[in-house]
């Protein structure tokens, strides 16, 4: 399979222009990668300071001071470089560049003379490199700035950044390995695996996939080594709440090929299955595939919520156990959901399996656009599924929980990694191999490729996912023997494709819908059902028992009280009522919105009692719906997905 860094297709030869996706893809450029700028420079007020770009002057010898902010503070400044090399990728920009040079250039300086590159341990910790890996997040960080130096690479041309990465990539590999003279450690927080990958898909240089493969193979097996390194001289702590350490908090606590179920910090596990799934392509590692296969198994049908979202437990960020899916005080970390949409793409490529693309694009179309506001500059952190804003009090189990987005945090990991995605929201909408080209997500835009030695040009349009018709258009210089593979989503109904004015019959194979013939110029339309669907869990879901939520096509809804009222627990549906559908222009710069009835607890009855033996008395209330990527866009207030069924 032939691979570019970030997919099959490389990404300056797709260009979306849709008109979902542009409410936030329009932002990118002008609106949130200069807000950023700005936050990473500590220019507007009122918000936690970064100090991301003062750290890489200190480091640099430009000015003095002493380091600020968490251990892996240079990471933000990674991923906003990384998503100005996929928006420029889009479109090149000479004043964008030209800042992007600037800040390459004051990481250069800060680069050591044997290619170490972190400013925590060079300001501060100086003689304690690679003495913490548990905590230190040096791996973790290195693989973010390769990930952006690959990602600039790719679109600009330019190979400083990569020729600093490489440089500190040769230490790593230098450093760690099963050598007598090398440390026998890995990453406290997966990363540097993927981007290894990256690197040695557009370098060429083997040492980088080796090093990615050791750190996954060795990983634990025998003794564990943040245990180990807990006893070492040089050890100091960083983090009071890693005392009395669970290797399952980083998926350390046995063999990687011996895991089947999903345990720990979800951001970490993610990026290490997708990493696996990597190494499962480059070295057709069937073993490891089917390793990956069952953790994901494990992930989407026990672990995950409907919205796309997993990492339920606001202490530590992480997995509990098979069902635990709490609404009102999960942690649901948007980093965690993009991690998920990128370990399902690489499945669904390795496989060719239509069933990884639903996950991807739930999370996608929910949590991934529920973390950031509308406007470009607010943040969720934390994607609960129910707000009670009230409640959301500090130090109670909901405290990590905010009934309105924020404009940064201290620990920033989510917002850059929400733009670095969005910027290149290209590489989940097609993958190809020799002969067969496969669309996933249905996103307009034109894209360039060949087919053999062909230059092939598509153009799809419609206005998904508000209605689903797409008309799909190949072009090539000269008929071409190809195959088109169409993604059937699994909530469609009535799936067809026509061509010329008629429906064909093609062949269905794991979720795609496929097309074989020469095509020179030839356009398809694309059309399935989506009808408003009322969905229940699983009975061992405890919290969602006896509740239905409210999907239409890959976007699930939610209430909001300034649509229904406040104490939106009281409300009651019947599941087998038809839902109206209406496209509005006034909600969230036009959205579908679902109307339905309902019933209401009335609270007459109750006076200033707080228990009654009195039969509770319902009434009747009209209720409305809206995509739970817009919650939060408009009056603040209460928020849920999932009602009780009446």
């Amino acid at each position: 399979m032939k691979h570019h860094a970030n997919a099959s297709i490389p990404l300056n030869q797709i260009h979306i222009d849709d008109k979902f996706w542009n409410k936030y893809l329009g932002l990118v450029k002008d609106v949130i990668i200069p807000y950023q700028w700005d936050i990473l420079n500590d220019r507007i007020e009122g918000i936690e300071t970064s100090h991301c770009i003062h750290n890489f002057r200190i480091a640099a010898g430009e000015e003095t001071g002493e380091f600020m902010g968490a251990v892996f503070q240079d990471t933000d400044v990674a991923k906003w470089l990384e998503a100005v090399g996929f928006a420029l990728t889009a479109q090149r920009d000479e004043k964008l560049e030209k800042l992007a040079d600037e800040t390459i250039d004051l990481i250069g300086k800060a680069q050591q003379p044997d290619g170490y590159l972190n400013t925590y341990f060079t300001i501060k910790e100086p003689n304690l490199r690679w003495t913490n890996l548990m905590e230190g997040h040096e791996l973790y960080t290195a693989g973010h700035m390769i990930e952006a130096a690959v990602a600039y690479y790719e679109a600009t041309g330019k190979r400083k950044f990569l020729d600093i990465m490489c440089r500190f990539a040769d230490l790593i590999c230098k450093t760690f390995g099963p050598g007598e003279d090398q440390k026998h450690g890995y990453p406290g927080h997966q990363e540097i695996e993927l981007a290894l990958v990256k690197l040695y898909r557009v370098t060429g240089e083997k040492r980088y996939l080796e090093t990615a493969k050791y750190f996954i193979d060795v990983r634990g097996v025998g003794e564990n080594y943040f245990l180990q390194e807990e006893r070492g001289e040089k050890y100091k702590r960083i983090f009071p709440e890693f005392a009395g350490y669970d290797p399952k908090y980083s998926q350390s606590h046995m063999p990687v090929r011996e895991q089947t179920t999903a345990e720990g910090h979800a951001v970490r596990a993610m990026y290490m299955y997708s990493a696996m799934a990597d190494l499962a392509c480059e070295y057709d590692d069937q073993e490891l595939l089917q390793v990956c296969d069952t953790l994901w198994d494990d992930t989407v049908n026990k672990r995950m919520y409907i919205t796309g979202s997993v990492g339920s437990s606001g202490l530590l960020e992480r997995f509990t156990t098979d069902y635990d899916l709490p609404n009102d005080c999960n942690y649901s970390e948007t980093c965690a959901s993009i991690g998920l949409a990128m370990f399902g793409k690489r499945m669904a490529e390795l496989k060719k399996d239509a069933s990884y693309m639903d996950v991807v694009e739930r999370a996608l179309y929910n949590t991934l656009l529920s973390g950031i506001a509308m406007d470009g500059k607010s943040f969720f952190y934390v994607n609960p599924l129910e707000v009670w804003p009230s409640a959301c009090i500090p130090r109670t189990y909901r405290e990590h929980v905010k009934p309105v987005r924020q404009t940064w945090f201290g620990v920033a990991c989510c917002p850059p990694n929400i733009t670095r995605t969005l910027a290149s929201l290209g590489q989940y909408v097609y993958f190809q191999d020799e002969t067969t080209l496969y669309t996933n997500l249905y996103v307009s835009n034109e894209m360039d490729t060949t087919v053999g030695d062909i230059p092939v040009h598509v153009a799809m349009s419609g206005n998904f996912p508000w209605e689903n018709t797409m008309t799909f258009t190949v072009s090539a210089p000269k008929a071409t023997e190809m195959t088109l593979a169409f993604r059937i989503p699994n909530y469609a109904k009535n799936f067809k494709v026509m061509c010329d004015g008629s429906q064909i019959t093609g062949t269905v194979e794991r979720g795609y819908f496929k097309v074989t013939g020469q095509f020179e110029q030839k356009t398809f339309t694309i059309t399935f059902d989506a009808p408003a669907q009322f969905i229940h869990a699983n009975p061992q879901v405890r919290a969602d028992a006896g509740k239905v939520a409210l999907v239409k096509g890959p976007l699930v809804y939610c209430l909001e009280e300034q649509d229904n009222g406040e104490n939106l627990s009281a409300l009651f549906v019947d599941a087998q009522q038809p839902v109206s559908v209406d496209f509005r222009e006034d909600v969230c710069k036009g959205s579908q919105v679902l109307t339905l009835s309902g019933q209401r607890l009335s609270q007459e009855q109750w006076g200033e009692a707080l228990y009654s033996a009195q039969a509770p008395v319902k009434t009747q209330v009209q209720l409305t719906a809206v995509p739970y990527c817009y919650w939060g866009n408009r009056t603040p207030g209460e928020m849920t997905v999932w009602i009780k069924e009446d």
